[in-house]
């Protein structure tokens, strides 16, 4: 795959399972409003966390290319299962900047807590890999790690049931027992998961901080942007989306995502 190095003009590409990676593309947007992105979500292969670790690369990879295509600059994964599976696989097939959600959110964490106890919750693929129990120990050796596996708060998310009563089912039979653990930090090892923050804060209590991939993971691509010269120098940048299919409610759920009207939303088939 051939990259056109300093393009600082070109756009930033984000690719993910779904819809949760637009809770990055938020932040990018916030951070950095001068810069034009192309993000994709792979609706049609929805959810990753419960196929193989082959299949992950596969799909991973080919997110990967069709955005290197349209000539992005810089890449974030921001699909903690496409990370945790896949990530070491795409820094050296592509050139790119390649950038994951899960190591600065494991920095983050580790910024935050006091006790040095923390949960990390995600889906069956991303905890089973240990991704972030690995970034965290290779900071902090005797940090405590509780992991759990939220398998259904993904497909919840997709169809826009982010309360109500089944949301806090789902939610209490899986972190019930997180308050017996003194954890005083949470990483949402999902970009599904923010858009549950209120039903997961309603099981584990205010105390326990809730820590979010996007502004971490933001922040490490600005100041790979910054060292390589790549930061965009037009007024007001732009946002494509292109998805794998378009399910019924996914304006909805999309906009809760977003936080603004989804324009230039395209369908495409790789």
């Amino acid at each position: 795959m051939n990259y056109i190095k300093n393009r600082s003009n070109a756009p930033i590409g984000v690719f993910d399972s779904g819809l949760g990676g637009l809770t990055v593309v938020r932040e990018i947007r916030r951070v950095l409003p001068r810069e034009d992105i192309i993000y994709f979500g792979d609706l049609a292969r929805l959810p990753y966390g419960i196929k193989s670790e082959r299949q992950v690369i596969e799909f991973s990879k080919q997110n990967a290319s069709f955005l290197l295509e349209k000539g992005v600059k810089a890449l974030v994964v921001a699909c903690n299962t496409s990370a945790s599976a896949s990530l070491s696989i795409l820094k050296r097939l592509y050139s790119a900047p390649i950038i994951d959600v899960i190591v600065p959110t494991a920095e983050e964490a580790l910024r935050r807590t006091q006790s040095g106890r923390i949960g990390v919750i995600g889906t069956q693929a991303t905890i089973s890999s240990g991704a972030y129990e690995k970034a965290i120990k290779r900071v902090r050796k005797n940090a405590v790690i509780f992991s759990n596996v939220c398998s259904l708060f993904v497909p919840l998310v997709e169809e826009g049931r982010l309360s109500g009563p089944i949301a806090r089912a789902v939610a209490n039979e899986y972190l019930k027992d997180f308050g017996k653990k003194r954890i005083d930090v949470i990483i949402l090892g999902c970009t599904h998961y923010p858009l549950l923050k209120g039903v997961i804060r309603g099981v584990v209590g205010k105390d326990v901080e809730l820590i979010d991939s996007a502004p971490s993971t933001v922040l490490r691509l600005r100041n790979e942007l910054r060292e390589r010269g790549l930061l965009a120098e037009r007024k007001r940048g732009g946002l494509k989306i292109f998805v794998s299919d378009r399910p019924r409610n996914f304006i909805k759920v999309g906009e809760r995502f977003l936080g603004q009207k989804m324009d230039s939303v395209k369908l495409v088939r790789l």
